[in-house]
């Protein structure tokens, strides 16, 4: 068990989808420079790291996470000199940096695969990754029936010199990122190399993308999965090719390199399990230092539900000594204030987006709350980007505009994640609201109504999101009570989640349609709403209190 409390216990990281942050040479592509121009505003949100999405050499066919060379900057971000510079700009501001690692796959341009395609079936280079002869009479059929996480068969087959018909390969993900086989030593090496090729470079950690998809039950036997199914992994029990526990020992491997640079570099899964109990075998002391915690946005605005998943999370992460992680919205889901407006303000599968009606206002009030919530529990919190101002999904993005992989996969019956990563809105009243230069269309478009939602609109506003979550974030950095891992429920109505973190600090959030009335030995710290009958809290509001003993 660690025996020092480290940063990433509690820290409070920011996601930063690199495409859409900040522009800073006028092509409407977010880019290191523009993040490293804004770190100012970071530092004065008050988080403690940035988590930045893959900005690796890739021909973008999966916005980053198909990658051709893990070892250099794509030049729409930069180079490595700025990607350098960054990391010492962000330490010197007092920031601690992650970097996104898919490891599970490279894109279909990667030198490897590349060679692989031009080899014969069961060549050295082909053994990198899952090449397998097709079933039926032509081998015109799939090697098995696994599939993919956007739609569709897992497998693509190969066309040989001669123009006919080759081997399949394995893609958990899209087309053009094909599978490593983890069981080889040379994949295992090359990333062993690249681990240390970043930590040498002086990043602080690393989240593990897809890190469930790393290993495969050997000999690839069929999943089950009924025609139609969709990639469900929440779900799933014993399925071959996810959470398969021959992956753990790829990750003791990543931990003891991590720990040849001390012990303050971390790893963070993306490990999309059944439960808090599997995801916290991802966790143990020899392994990952924490994890990302899909149970709590799956809850949504549910009480019951909410519940559950915070002490199912903090205790099967309590048994094997990890911290817990809570997260709200991400690249790969609908923004939460947008959720919480709807009938089902749960999460879904990443490949699905509701329909697209919800009460923006009601949202918006849940959203205010949510935060509180959030980070006033023991552990570690993520932000996306955009959410400390408020932002909604774009549910109505032209179709032609449409990248993500999904949309096409699907035959254009499921939009997909490109809604929850439209740029940043920065200033002024008009698109592209300071993200890139005026005349300038930013790679997926802003809608006017953002105007009210800039940062710099927002700065100046006692009511505003923005500066909801600052207060927030500095009384999480002043108040002893909100670091450590003390926490006790209040006894409460159904509708209402309260706790106490130690002796002098209570949360309590009302999910119920009434007014609640406050302790009156207590005294407001922030609440999430105006408390105008004064000594009641009313539906859909969190407050911080300070508790007289």
């Amino acid at each position: 068990m660690p025996t020092a409390r480290q940063w990433w216990h509690d820290a409070v990281i920011y996601q930063v989808y690199l495409r859409s942050f900040a522009d800073s040479n006028g092509d409407g592509i977010g880019d290191i420079k523009g993040l490293q121009d804004r770190l100012p505003y970071l530092v004065d949100l008050g988080v403690d790291a940035v988590w930045i999405t893959p900005w690796y050499r890739s021909p973008m066919a999966d916005g980053g996470y198909d990658i051709a060379d893990f070892r250099d900057i794509d030049p729409l971000f930069g180079t490595l000199d700025d990607a350098d510079t960054l990391v010492a700009a962000a330490h010197a501001a007092g920031l601690r940096v992650i970097i996104d690692l898919p490891a599970n796959h490279t894109s279909d341009m990667h030198p490897w695969f590349q060679d692989a395609l031009h080899t014969a079936p069961y060549s050295r280079e082909r053994a990198r990754y899952f090449f397998r002869d097709g079933r039926g009479n032509e081998g015109e059929l799939p090697p098995n029936d696994w599939i993919s996480a956007f739609g569709g068969p897992a497998w693509t087959r190969t066309t040989r010199p001669d123009g006919q018909p080759g081997q399949w390969y394995l893609h958990l993900f899209a087309p053009e990122q094909p599978d490593l086989d983890w069981t080889n030593p040379e994949v295992r090496s090359e990333f062993t190399d690249i681990l240390r090729f970043w930590f040498d470079r002086g990043v602080d950690g690393m989240r593990i993308d897809a890190v469930s998809a790393m290993a495969k039950v050997p000999g690839l036997p069929d999943a089950g999965h009924p025609p139609g199914a969709r990639f469900e992994s929440s779900t799933w029990v014993d399925n071959p090719h996810w959470d398969v526990d021959e992956l753990h020992s790829i990750l003791r491997e990543f931990r003891i390199i991590a720990d040849t640079y001390g012990p303050d570099r971390m790893f963070v899964a993306e490990a999309i399990v059944r439960s808090p109990e599997r995801l916290a075998r991802y966790v143990r002391p020899d392994e990952l230092h924490t994890a990302f915690n899909f149970d709590f946005p799956r809850a949504g605005w549910n009480p019951a539900a909410l519940r559950e998943a915070i002490d199912r999370s903090r205790n099967a992460l309590r048994e094997v000594g990890a911290p817990a992680t809570w997260v709200l919205s991400s690249h790969d889901e609908t923004r939460h204030l947008t959720r919480f407006g709807r009938a089902d303000t749960s999460t879904l599968p990443m490949t699905l987006i509701a329909g697209t009606d919800s009460d923006l206002v009601l949202g918006t009030r849940r959203a205010r709350a949510a935060a509180l919530l959030m980070l006033s529990l023991p552990g570690g919190a993520y932000l996306y980007q955009g959410e400390e101002l408020g932002l909604e999904e774009v549910a109505d993005l032209p179709e032609e505009l449409l990248q993500d992989p999904t949309w096409e996969r699907s035959g254009h019956t499921i939009r997909g994640r490109d809604g929850c990563r439209v740029p940043l809105p920065w200033d002024g009243d008009l698109p592209p609201f300071g993200f890139c230069n005026s005349g300038t269309q930013p790679w997926l478009p802003q809608p006017d109504i953002w105007k009210s939602k800039t940062v710099a609109a927002e700065s100046n506003d006692p009511d505003s999101m923005l500066t909801l979550y600052r207060t927030a974030l500095h009384f999480r950095r002043t108040l002893p009570a909100l670091r450590g891992d003390c926490f006790a429920w209040r006894p409460m109505p159904t509708d209402v989640l309260a706790f106490d973190r130690g002796p002098s600090f209570r949360c309590v959030v009302n999910l119920s349609r009434q007014p609640l009335a406050i302790d009156p030995d207590t005294t407001v710290l922030l609440a999430s709403a105006d408390l105008t009958d004064v000594g009641y809290l009313p539906p859909d509001t969190a407050v911080w209190l300070r508790t007289h003993r």
